[in-house]
């Protein structure tokens, strides 16, 4: 039996939450990042998915602590809220959350299928989300769409991102990754994470080990990571990779989230051994992928021009200033100090139509390697 709940009405299409309620019925997760000015810095530019309406993914029954029995719709899950990156690194004790996601099994094919872990941006769930769950359906997989904001009473992070840390949408991404492992109908060998901004974010720096262990205890991993548009500026760094495939799709003219940075961390996770494929749209600004026309939004705030890094293996965080590179309470204040205001959000004709092509043929390849 699954979980009882509803989809906010403002957001997803009345059928999705028409075929929920069916299925429910059996028819058919830095240092706090060191301040909060610094917080700012590093997760401002974290924006949602470009579709205006967000909509909630609201459980009504307890967490589910293991989906053996089959259940699908609307589920409700423990995870972590942590306020301290190294905090969580190290499992030191946390604010715990009951979030929520929707997960689909596709119709058309015979399990165990593999499945993708979908994450919002600051907006929360919204069109964006539900178009990709349903493409992941339709090749024959199974999609679970993460809702970070619901259950920890947000209902959105565009105006202030120091509401939640991003090592809670990490957090959120490998305890779905656990719960999903645990349904008869999935095979937990072949689960891919895939992010939009703020869930672009998490679903890229998820391939460094150092995330993985600070939640799942055995070998359970992502088999593929796939970030549209991720902010890697200020970035997360280690020397231990989960080992599985990284996709890449960045907007040649997003002012969001720029894309040179991300090329620049995929050369240097590929100095790593890792397999990093790389995409950028050329005409594409931040939300490519979407319906909406591009569009000026000037009250928010981007770290486009901040270039830093925070090592996990060590727990250093630094920060490029003037000519050279600083660290401690000079790395705060540059972090600060490097924020801009105004940006342009806005789907592209090429980007949102090669897109999925891409993405398939990734998931493809990666989903073939882990038979």
């Amino acid at each position: 039996m699954a979980v009882a709940g509803k989809i906010g009405a403002n957001g997803a299409s009345p059928c999705v939450f028409q075929r929920s309620v069916l299925e429910q019925r059996g028819l058919s997760t830095m240092p706090a990042i060191l301040s909060r000015s610094l917080a700012i810095g590093l997760i401002a530019c974290f924006i949602g998915s470009g579709d205006a309406r967000a909509s909630a993914i609201v459980a009504d029954a307890a967490p589910a602590a293991s989906l053996a029995d089959g259940r699908v719709g609307i589920v409700a899950f423990e995870s972590a809220t942590p306020r301290q990156i190294m905090d969580f690194v190290k499992r030191a004790p946390s604010d715990r959350a009951v979030v929520t996601g929707r997960l689909s099994l596709p119709t058309q094919a015979k399990g165990p299928f593999p499945a993708v872990v979908i994450l919002h941006g600051s907006s929360g769930v919204n069109r964006g989300e539900w178009m990709w769950a349903r493409r992941m359906n339709a090749l024959g997989y199974a999609s679970f769409v993460v809702d970070s904001f619901s259950g920890r009473r947000i209902a959105q992070t565009e105006r202030d991102q120091t509401r939640l840390s991003m090592a809670a949408d990490i957090a959120d991404a490998f305890s779905a990754l656990r719960l999903l492992a645990t349904h008869p109908a999935i095979d937990s060998k072949r689960i891919a994470v895939m992010g939009f901004s703020r869930g672009g974010v998490a679903a890229l720096y998820s391939a460094l080990e150092p995330f993985r262990k600070a939640v799942i205890d055995d070998g359970l991993r992502f088999s593929a990571h796939i970030a549209f548009y991720p902010s890697c500026g200020i970035h997360y760094a280690s020397e231990h990779l989960d080992g599985a495939p990284i996709l890449m799709l960045l907007g040649g003219k997003d002012d969001y989230t720029p894309a040179a940075p991300c090329v620049a961390y995929a050369d240097g996770l590929q100095a790593k051994g890792a397999r990093v494929t790389v995409q950028t749209y050329p005409d594409a600004y931040h939300g490519f992928d979407r319906f909406t026309s591009p569009h000026a939004v000037p009250d928010a705030t981007s770290a486009r021009l901040c270039h830093g890094e925070y090592d996990l293996d060590t727990g250093r965080f630094t920060m490029a200033s003037g000519d050279g590179v600083v660290s401690g309470e000079a790395a705060r204040l540059a972090a600060q100090a490097c924020l801009s205001r105004g940006v342009t959000l806005g789907g592209d004709p090429e980007g949102r139509a090669q897109s999925p092509a891409l993405v398939a043929d990734f998931l493809k390849s990666a989903f073939a390697g882990e038979r």
